[in-house]
């Protein structure tokens, strides 16, 4: 039976470039972020605040001690919350009442549709083309009900599990393959349009960083601590041990995916020190954590 939560063992605040972008984003905005350092659904809202350049208040929750304020936005408690002023964000800037946001997808694309003006705040994050935009909708649900699900699976396999950790780890890269499967269909797609793959950048579209990067790049950055509590680690093979073509190709674009991702400047800009991860998810590891999250992954249901 998990044990009751220790609050004491989180690390109370961000550190390294994490606790800089808090302490840039203390004053008072209209427009109010309410997040944890350690969590990566936060951290997705986080980069596309970053990524598009909008001046925000970032506000630090206690996910066991939630105060009245923070409730009487969001009842369940869960962050990322945006607090959102009710006019436009842009317009309004100390209005007495606000409108709350939660959910990280819907947080990410209200935030690209509501700040597009690109001089202001750079290329939208999803493509123009209505079907490409449902195509990274797609492959957001995937990466939400398919791709992180799996990563919690592994991450709190113990040996009382029902299943084995080589089961965890198979059915976690099975999905991570699905994935990139489809980006290597994307820049086929590009080349056989005559746009060649060798130009194209290393993201899910190609040149284009977009929301389906954002939604993977927190459990990116995060993989480390699978290396760190798992027997066998992540286990994602280098390209040029695997003896299949396609297996190949598909760690090889892996690879160059996920050196960009963990080198953008808005994850660089979003992450505490790896000590900290270490100190806040041991007890995901060891499968003691009552996190709503965690809690899902052990009755298999969906994530919150």
């Amino acid at each position: 039976m998990p044990a009751a939560v220790d609050s004491s063992l989180l690390p109370a605040r961000a550190t390294g470039a994490a606790a800089r972008l808090v302490a840039a984003h203390a004053g008072e905005h209209a427009l109010k972020l309410y997040g944890g350092w350690f969590c990566p659904f936060v951290q997705r809202a986080w980069i596309v605040l970053r990524e598009k350049r909008i001046p925000h208040q970032y506000i630090e929750i206690n996910p066991y001690r939630k105060a009245p304020e923070f409730l009487a936005l969001n009842p369940r408690g869960l962050v990322p919350t945006l607090a959102v002023p009710v006019g436009s964000g842009r317009q309004a800037k100390a209005p007495r009442k606000r409108r709350p946001l939660y959910e990280s997808v819907i947080i990410c694309e209200y935030l690209d549709e509501a700040y597009a003006d690109e001089r202001a705040h750079g290329p939208a994050l999803l493509p123009p083309d209505p079907y490409e935009r449902a195509r990274c909708r797609l492959w957001i649900d995937h990466i939400g009900n398919k791709i992180v699900p799996a990563f919690y699976r592994l991450l709190q396999h113990t040996p009382a599990k029902d299943y084995s950790v080589e089961e965890a780890r198979e059915n976690f890269l099975g999905h991570i393959r699905t994935l990139v499967r489809e980006m290597l269909e994307i820049g086929e797609e590009r080349s056989d349009r005559g746009g060649g793959d060798e130009e194209d950048g290393p993201w899910f579209l190609g040149r284009a960083f977009s929301l389906v990067d954002v939604m993977l790049a927190p459990w990116a950055k995060r993989l480390f601590l699978i290396d760190h509590y798992k027997p066998g680690g992540v286990g994602i093979p280098a390209a040029d041990q695997v003896s299949d073509e396609r297996d190949a190709q598909i760690w090889a674009r892996w690879g160059r995916w996920f050196d960009a991702v963990v080198a953008r400047e808005s994850v660089r800009e979003t992450w505490s020190d790896n000590e900290q991860y270490i100190a806040a998810y041991q007890r995901y590891a060891e499968d003691t954590t009552q996190s709503e999250v965690a809690k899902a992954t052990r009755k298999g249901e969906r994530l919150p």
